[in-house]
């Protein structure tokens, strides 16, 4: 059994009811059915993930249709960067 996750089109990352941000995502078997669920996060857990795909990201190029805060940080090669927090 192969699956594939992605996020679907159209549907954005959302704050809930009860303070968490809910990320849409598409689960597909190889056979075509699929369904939606979302994956839902603590605020914590969300900064926590940020920081992981920003470590990722370093040194990547942004691209031309990347978000504003990507490409200005790019634009931007004096910008100290902010490791952690005391």
């Amino acid at each position: 059994m192969s699956w594939t996750i992605e996020r679907p089109a159209g549907r954005p990352v959302r704050r809930t009811d009860d303070n968490r941000l809910a990320v849409p995502l598409r689960l597909s078997l190889a056979d075509g059915h699929a369904t939606d669920t979302e994956l839902t996060l603590t605020l914590a857990e969300a900064e926590h993930l940020h920081a992981a795909l920003c470590r990722a990201l370093d040194g990547e190029p942004a691209p031309p249709a990347g978000p504003d805060c990507r490409q200005s940080v790019q634009a931007s090669p004096g910008t100290a960067r902010i490791v952690g927090r005391a």
